[in-house]
């Protein structure tokens, strides 16, 4: 049987612990800049996911305490209530599970975010249930992850769950895949199983379109491989969960990306009119020429403000307001564009969407559409059909997508959008359907294919009487 250290799981020879990483007697912190090393520069923003039972709140739960990153009343509280439910050791899990029925139960229910830092980055966990009824749960966690940490049981393998995890996690383009291969010491901390399980979860992986996997064999109840490395399985070269936390390069490239300006606002300052917003990606530069989308009216960029101090250029992830050379129309919800890459802009899009009310969405139901700033009427116009996580298959015509369901929908809306595929950014593919009447979020879309391709059928629409016939 072939090594796991021979597959695609990003090892080295001398594996993480033949780096610079200056561990010492104290630990992680003990860096080269001093025993709290350099101030956090970087965020990385990752979620977890699991079958129920695998450990995830353990997990979450013992990064944070062994990485420092847990107040001493919390801590306190944390052992009080493991005693009071007759625990010998304190049950990390209460950490993250706090609601009261999550704690009752043993269970997460709801995502639950949490912010701690090391020294050499910060972070923004999100712990997302593993019930499948809980699927929506996850698809809202992970859509802003950088990275995802799913959960295996060492015992169990890879299970129908951490295949839909999987499937998820390649839907929504996260571009870093951790499988934690847990509890480790119930199967007597045997490399041949973490082997064997690596080594399926991967392939899978790898054929959904999941451009990373590093698989890290732990046991987050004992500790081993979380923060600190294990004694007890020399035969892994590889980093710890932290270690790899800290290392794996963030960023989704947007700066290098087309450059997209949705107008938030509009500003008047003495007597000039001023665009404000976030650029979500590529650059801006004094001088530049910019189209204003979806109008296709073409200007050119007079002046840049970031934070009330003029700049030559900006880059992505900069709040900034834009003056434009000429006076035409811009408002809320228009995008200014640039390069030679721009958007498409239409009035029909064509999306995977994962439905998160818990009313059914059906073919001819009026919506809004938010993308970016922007939000208009919609039509559902059809809905092709309804993706199967268990084995990927697509169920044809299902009629309505139900919570937790995600399925291909076309959606004709009232006014044209300047729209990206979802595969090309995550931040101008991305929208949301939204109840008119209550504003109700319904579903979260990703525009254009999603990991294969959706087959379409036409579906006619009746004409609306009540100002949404288009």
């Amino acid at each position: 049987m072939s090594s796991h250290r021979e597959t695609n799981l990003h090892r080295g020879t001398t594996g993480h612990r033949g780096t610079n990483l200056h561990r010492g007697t104290t630990g992680h912190r003990a860096t080269a800049e001093g025993p709290f090393g350099p101030p956090p520069t970087t965020l990385l923003r990752f979620a977890t996911a699991g079958s129920v039972d695998d450990g995830k709140s353990t997990l979450v739960g013992r990064l944070l305490h062994d990485s420092k990153s847990v107040l001493a009343d919390q801590m306190e509280a944390v052992e009080h209530a493991s005693r009071a439910r007759g625990a010998a050791v304190p049950d990390l899990a209460l950490l993250t599970d706090g609601l009261r029925a999550e704690r009752e139960q043993g269970i997460t229910i709801d995502v639950a975010y949490r912010y701690f830092a090391t020294p050499r980055r910060r972070f923004i966990l999100a712990d997302t249930p593993g019930h499948v009824q809980y699927t929506r749960n996850m698809v809202t966690g992970a859509s802003t992850a950088e990275l995802t940490v799913i959960l295996v049981d060492a015992r169990n393998g890879v299970v129908e769950q951490t295949r839909r995890h999987a499937a998820i996690a390649a839907l929504l383009r996260v571009p870093h895949v951790v499988l934690a291969v847990n509890k480790m010491d119930l199967v007597d901390y045997a490399e041949s199983v973490f082997a064997l399980i690596a080594e399926e979860f991967t392939a899978y992986a790898t054929a959904l379109g999941v451009p990373e996997v590093t698989a890290i064999p732990i046991s987050a109840l004992a500790g081993d491989n979380v923060v600190e490395p294990s004694a007890r399985m020399d035969w892994y070269g590889g980093p710890t969960v932290l270690e790899h936390l800290e290392s794996v390069e963030v960023g989704d490239g947007a700066a290098e990306g087309a450059t997209r300006f949705p107008v938030q606002m509009v500003i008047r300052h003495q007597g000039e009119r001023y665009y404000a917003g976030q650029l979500l990606s590529g650059r801006l530069r004094v001088g530049e020429e910019v189209t204003v989308q979806p109008s296709g009216r073409v200007t050119t960029v007079a002046a840049l403000d970031v934070l009330g101090q003029a700049a030559d250029a900006v880059a992505a992830g900069a709040s900034l307001s834009v003056r434009l050379a000429d006076e035409i129309d811009v408002g809320r919800g228009d995008m200014l564009t640039a390069g030679s890459r721009p958007p498409r802009i239409a009035k029909t899009v064509e999306a995977t969407v994962c439905h998160v009310a818990d009313t059914p969405l059906t073919v001819g139901r009026r919506v809004l559409l938010k993308h970016t700033t922007r939000t208009v009427k919609a039509i559902v116009e059809d809905i092709p059909s309804r993706l199967t996580l268990d084995d990927l298959s697509q169920h044809p015509e299902p009629g309505s997508l139900v919570a937790n369901d995600i399925g291909r929908v076309r959606v004709r809306t009232a006014e044209p959008l300047a729209l990206d595929s979802y595969a090309d950014s995550r931040r101008t593919g991305a929208f949301l359907l939204i109840d008119p009447v209550d504003g109700t979020t319904l579903a979260a879309g990703m525009a254009g294919e999603a990991f294969r391709a959706a087959g379409a059928t036409a579906a006619a629409v009746a004409a609306d009487a009540d100002g949404w016939d288009f």
